[in-house]
């Protein structure tokens, strides 16, 4: 046994009269309130980040679905004008832009699919042929190669001078802007998380080094090094790291996985409907999931370094 296994052994009271039955305890109990406490607090921030990731992950995949979606489509509105029948002038639109290079479909949004956009706003009893209502034409394009604004433009301006081309640029930008927004907050509030985490450890840690005091003080005068008493605790809140990153990363997939469940099960409502449109099912694909996982991992690491760092720095300082 070295010399620093006996000054563990004799300053812990554990050593026998016999020095082959010397038996060797952790510095740090293994069990206890505080250890139990700082379990449950990092199980919590856990909890908040893995949600955080999570939720980011989800959100920027839906936006990034959001902004695809209108990528691939145009629309072109043909407004009425005196002397032009707006039905036929939609038809020629949709037959002159199927022809363009770069263009998959163009079709007329039916009667039907119009009175359904508009039946929110003048209800189910009015009708459509006696308004002045625009007609649609969805022009569906290659991302590859898509027809710009100007070419289409410039292709109807002799026989259809009503068409408007909307290419949801605008929409596009405003997607793009909230999805780095919500990235930004993700990243604050995660950052904020481990910040939270850090601190709760470094009390923890000052809280053990004073429990144990003789205990270092002995091991450190007898010449034991500071990485091997600084082992003695990065051992210790390396496994309490990551039994509460594993509870809070669970209960956040559990969590997750209810929000699923239940935007499935209200799916046939208009909320649910409208919710789905927005974020989807709420599932985490293959990135929520290593997300999750690399949280949890990155937090019982913090854990083990802020203890190593810690320890280390109350150690040089004891004379």
């Amino acid at each position: 046994m070295s010399t620093t296994e006996q000054a563990t052994a004799i300053a812990l009271g554990n050593a026998s009269d016999k020095p082959d039955e010397r038996v060797v305890n952790a510095i740090v109990p293994a069990n206890g309130m505080s250890g139990r406490a700082l379990v449950v607090v990092i199980a919590i921030m856990a909890f908040l980040a893995s949600l955080t990731i999570g939720l980011v992950t989800a959100i920027s995949s839906a936006a990034e679905s959001w902004a695809g979606d209108l990528g691939r489509e145009l629309t072109i509105q043909v407004m009425p004008l005196d002397g032009r029948d707006t039905g036929e002038d939609a038809d020629t639109a949709a037959r002159i832009i199927s022809d363009m290079p770069g263009v998959v479909e163009a079709r007329v949004l039916a009667d039907e699919n119009l009175h359904a956009l508009l039946e929110p706003w003048l209800g189910a009893e009015f009708d459509l042929d006696s308004l002045p209502v625009p007609r649609l034409v969805v022009v569906t394009v290659d991302p590859a190669g898509p027809p710009t604004a100007d070419e289409i433009r410039a292709a109807l301006a002799d026989e259809v001078p009503s068409a408007s081309i909307d290419d949801h640029k605008i929409w596009q930008e405003r997607l793009s802007i909230m999805a780095r927004t919500i990235v930004i907050a993700g990243i604050g509030i995660f950052g904020l998380v481990l910040a939270a985490t850090v601190l709760s450890i470094v009390f923890a840690t000052r809280g053990a080094m004073a429990a144990n005091r003789d205990i270092v003080q002995v091991l450190h005068l007898v010449g034991a090094r500071e990485r091997f008493i600084a082992w003695q605790f990065v051992r210790h809140f390396l496994i309490l790291g990551l039994k509460g990153g594993n509870a809070g990363g669970l209960m956040a997939l559990l969590t997750f996985i209810a929000a699923g469940w239940f935007s499935s099960y209200m799916v046939a409502t208009p909320a649910g409907a409208q919710l789905e449109a927005l974020f989807g099912n709420f599932g985490l694909g293959a990135d929520g999931y290593v997300a999750i996982v690399l949280t949890v991992l990155l937090i019982a690491g913090l854990t083990a370094i802020t203890a190593y760092l810690s320890v280390v720095r109350i150690v040089r300082g004891m004379v």
